[in-house]
């Protein structure tokens, strides 16, 4: 057997165990009952209400847990864009960078806030240590939990009776931060040091290479951050080579604890959705969904990159494996990782909102980069972000609930709650901001002359790094198809925007539509209900997902990777 099936089989086998674990524990945590750890992080959790005169038995309608969330996170993104422009006058600046531009700035504290971690720069060149502790791994934690909370929240909205409220924000994200972010990103850190990562506060250290040339090698706390930018899916690397440099990564074992690490929340969070609920087979129908679209991305890119660049064949260059060459396309990779775990760890990345790479997604085959784009364009749900890829996913099951209810002529229900015009135009909202904000802003970028300087390639391959910016950006992904100059006015201000769209304009109408179900008393099933535990609806979940995909971007796709693919273009 193969290196790479042992590694495929490993990290399977590792989600089939830690998401039962995780998901139940997780389940514990959000309906504040005894739980493992009470007795340390009790005592903590007291404090930290103590300290901001948070009651926990408080709760909020809907209206204030969408303030809260607000609220929060506005005065987050001041913070951090207020400790990137003075950076310079700051402590724990020991290789004295510079303070960050302002149109920088705005655009990756937007970006961490939002959950996205994209980045318009090389982060052991740009943020200092102080900015990348208690700016930027900050927010990978806050970020995530907000994400978490958000659906939680609608979860309690699908299972309580005639309720006006949905639980207390900031006590969730207490709960979230203390009680399952930094216990599991603690112990990966533990890890990451004892396999060689980086963990100090040395400044760079100058070397003479072989060549004679003098080069710095940056020192930081890494590890830390790396533990927790992958656990939250938030993405954003120490440095710029991201997860494939060797200080964020130095193994074969740590490439795999970041590739369990992305998706061990969101596909937990699912099996919490059925513990929650009191109905497991809830809880399977969308851990299917999420697991058959996950699997179907992974499957497809894995072999496309395995098998090599049929137009580099035709020009006669090898791609077979050799004992010097793992063969395949290798352009942008690891001879270390390959092209299939390469590959798995990319997919993975992007159909979660992590953002996280460890080869170039620019230097793909076109159909292996269109179908890591095509994986964001799915509204990051299979399995998604922290919070954000479950309730995308019950969005999309509400969604067809609904397509069935008037294939039938009934009035559609999940969860025994009646999904009405109210509901369903919240819905449609929520499907329609992104893309809306994703194809304008790539027409005017593609059109403007200022703009167009930022394209470093022309033809159909120019078209999918725009294209793949602003799904990144808008899906909340934060990874990059390079090839873009990014770190400009128009594309720092506009993929900002993207994000908080992508952040805000769908989290708002998430909670409205918790807050509405939650007003609504349940009704038992009847004859004319569609079971919504089966393997049947599981596979209608994900197909919907998938039609809807395709009908929003099919054009652009096939103006992108699927014309470069055709004309070999590369």
């Amino acid at each position: 057997m193969s290196q790479n099936v042992i590694d495929v089989i490993v990290l399977v086998v590792l989600l089939a165990i830690s998401t039962p674990l995780l998901g139940s524990y997780m389940a514990k945590v959000f309906q504040n009952k005894k739980a493992p750890g009470d007795r340390i992080f009790g005592p903590v959790e007291r404090l930290v209400y103590k300290v901001t005169g948070v009651n926990p038995e408080s709760e909020q309608r809907w209206t204030t847990y969408a303030i809260s969330v607000l609220a929060f996170s506005f005065i987050s993104v001041l913070v951090l864009y207020g400790m990137q422009r003075l950076q310079a006058h700051l402590p724990l600046n020991p290789d004295h960078l510079a303070a960050v531009p302002p149109a920088l700035s705005f655009n990756t504290a937007v970006s961490f806030l939002t959950n996205t971690n994209w980045q318009n720069y090389a982060g052991e060149d740009t943020m200092s240590q102080l900015t990348q502790m208690a700016g930027l791994a900050v927010q990978n934690f806050v970020s995530a939990a907000v994400g978490i909370a958000v659906a939680v929240a609608l979860i309690r909205g699908l299972i309580r009776k005639q309720s006006n409220t949905l639980g207390n924000f900031w006590a969730d994200l207490t709960r979230i931060v203390i009680r399952v972010l930094i216990p599991v990103a603690a112990v990966a850190a533990v890890i990451l040091i004892a396999q060689g990562a980086e963990q100090n506060l040395h400044a760079a250290h100058m070397v003479t290479t072989v060549t004679g040339q003098s080069q710095g090698i940056a020192g930081g706390p890494v590890a830390s951050q790396e533990a927790i930018k992958q656990l939250g899916t938030n993405g954003g690397g120490y440095f710029n080579a991201n997860a494939g440099h060797p200080f964020e990564s130095p193994t074969g074992l740590t490439n795999m604890l970041l590739n369990w690490l992305l998706l061990a929340i969101p596909f937990a969070l699912a099996w919490t959705f059925g513990k929650m609920a009191k109905d497991r087979k809830q809880g399977y129908a969308v851990l299917g969904a999420m697991a058959g679209l996950f699997a179907i991305g992974a499957l497809l890119v894995m072999p496309l990159e395995a098998h090599g660049n049929i137009h580099v064949a035709q020009a006669h260059v090898s791609q077979a494996i050799t004992s010097t060459s793992p063969g395949g396309n290798m352009e942008g990779k690891e001879v270390r990782d390959g092209p299939i775990i390469s590959a798995l760890f990319n997919s993975s990345s992007t159909s979660t909102s992590t953002g996280s790479i460890n080869s170039a997604n620019d230097s793909y085959t076109p159909l292996g980069g269109g179908a890591i784009l095509f994986n964001m364009q799915l509204g990051e749900i299979s399995p998604g972000g922290t919070g954000s890829g479950l309730y995308g996913m019950l969005i999309m099951a509400i969604l067809a609930v609904f397509i069935a209810g008037l294939m039938v002529g009934r009035t559609p229900e999940y969860l025994g709650k009646k999904i009405q015009a109210k509901e369903m135009k919240l819905v449609v909202l929520y499907l329609l901001m992104v893309p809306f904000v994703i194809l304008l802003f790539t027409g005017i970028s593609v059109v403007m002359p200022s703009s167009l300087t930022s394209i470093y390639n022309s033809g159909p391959h120019g078209l999918t790094e725009v294209v793949y910016a602003f799904t990144s950006a808008s899906n909340n992904n934060g990874s990059a198809f390079a090839g873009l100059n990014g770190n400009t006015n128009w594309f720092n201000t506009t993929l900002g925007l993207c994000m908080l769209v992508g952040r805000f304009a769908l989290m708002v109408p998430i909670l409205a539509i918790a807050g509405s179900l939650g007003r609504k008393q349940r009704i038992p099933a009847s004859a004319g209900t569609l079971p919504t535990g089966t393997p049947l609806f599981a596979v209608m979940l994900a197909g919907i997902a998938v039609l809807i995909v395709g009908l929003t971007y099919f054009p652009v796709l096939a103006l992108g990777p699927i014309v470069e693919h055709l004309v070999g273009k590369f």
